[in-house]
């Protein structure tokens, strides 16, 4: 089965259509949340991707901060500032749809899929070998998928060694996964490390091979977007350097 993996697309329509076309066709999606905040196409992005087929979808931090569930004093000001308008504009129905989703860790094909991590699904960020190594006894499955720090890369479990490794693939590289091992596809809409490109991942659920995966979108038509909404210049900023 060959699945699209995605996480943090942001409210970004362009970066998303890009990853889509990329990635061709599949038979399943799995979103890792962060469908809104930041970007400038909260509903745009949602009834996108909810039409999507075999689509599996959790919620991240900025979802459930949107659906008023979280209290906005825990994000930066401009962080702030874009879910204000988020919550705002977002539609009836589109909130509806979020708040269908779930927020807690769901394993489809012995995965488990979460935003932040194991440990905390929805706000832990899973930056370095040791929260990595804390975060293994969370989850029984072979393999975690996390997204949530816009970073793609890979956190390897040897038991043997009992060492935490990591590893930041190189782009459309194919990798023979063993178990153990803690994913991070990146982020569609909002790269944070340093190239720009929408970041994605499509794994194969009978091979176990993980390939990451990167493609252009236009950046500056988001940042107009950004921009003529009078979101924070930041969130224009960031997207054309990846930061």
């Amino acid at each position: 089965m060959r699945v699209l993996v995605i996480s943090d697309i942001h409210a970004n329509l362009t970066a998303l259509e890009a990853v889509l076309a990329d990635a061709g066709p599949v038979d399943e999606t799995w979103c890792l949340g962060d469908v809104v905040g930041y970007g400038p196409d909260p509903n745009e992005v949602v009834e996108r991707l909810r039409d999507l087929p075999g689509l599996t979808c959790i919620l991240g931090n900025h979802d459930v901060a949107v659906l008023g569930q979280m209290d906005y004093a825990v994000f930066n000001t401009e962080a702030r500032k874009s879910l204000l308008w988020q919550k705002k504009n977002v539609t009836p129905a589109n909130l509806s749809y979020l708040e269908s989703l779930p927020k807690e860790a769901i394993n489809r094909a012995n995965v488990t899929l979460v935003h932040g991590s194991p440990r905390d699904p929805v706000w832990e960020y899973i930056l370095n070998t040791l929260v990595a190594r804390l975060n293994f006894p969370a989850f029984n499955t072979p393999y975690c998928l996390v997204g949530h720090s816009h970073i793609q890369c890979m956190f390897q479990l040897d038991p043997v060694q009992d060492r935490v490794s990591l590893e930041v693939p190189r782009p459309d590289q194919l990798r023979q996964l063993t178990p153990r091992a803690i994913l991070n596809p990146g982020s569609v809409g909002q790269p944070r490390d340093r190239d720009p490109r929408s970041a994605y991942a499509i794994y194969d659920s009978q091979t176990f091979v993980w390939q990451a995966r990167r493609v252009k979108y236009d950046v500056e038509s988001v940042q107009k977007r950004i921009r003529a909404a009078e979101l924070p210049e930041k969130h224009a900023l960031r997207l054309a350097e990846g930061w």
